[in-house]
């Protein structure tokens, strides 16, 4: 986990998590983990570590907010994603966007055992197919279904505010 304010600061939240839980740099969760979620303002997106993520599966949880993020042209314009402009900022990884549509704090309140009447599903858009398949059986275990909503492309179909 990283924090903008630094790994120190979050002792207490790390300490509640359990005892798998640690903090550390952007560069030291690349290196650890094998699936990495990315949960950043867009604007940030060229601080994601690169050569640390190459051959991994990472999660693109990103939502462009303007007025937070400013203006990007290319998602002004429509002719990219969040998630392909962290994908070629990461050319080496496999982007699939995911969790952007759900608040944080219900994934771990939400999920249901599968086949469960009003169980929630979540979609998720990637251009590789083993890394799709990684992260829709991540959302499984959480206990949300999930959409397949394409290729990187189709990402923003699901982003808030955002028309189909």
């Amino acid at each position: 986990m990283r924090y903008s304010r630094g790994p120190g600061t979050l002792t207490e939240l790390v300490s509640a998590l359990g005892e798998h839980a640690t903090a550390g740099t952007a560069q030291e969760a690349a290196t650890a983990g094998d699936i990495v979620v990315v949960t950043i303002p867009l604007k940030n997106y060229r601080q994601v570590p690169v050569s640390e993520l190459t051959g991994k599966i990472v999660v693109d949880t990103n939502n462009y907010y303007p007025q937070r993020d400013g203006q990007i042209a290319g998602l002004d314009d429509g002719s990219a994603t969040s998630s392909e402009l962290l994908a070629a900022h990461v050319p080496g990884a496999h982007v699939v966007k995911a969790f952007n549509n759900i608040y944080f704090k219900d994934l771990g309140s939400q999920g249901q055992p599968s086949g469960g009447a009003g169980r929630r599903a979540l979609a998720i858009a990637g251009d590789d197919a083993v890394a799709k398949t990684r992260v829709a059986d991540l959302i499984e275990l959480f206990g949300f279904d999930v959409v397949d909503a394409g290729p990187l492309a189709e990402g923003r179909r699901f982003q808030p505010g955002t028309p189909a």
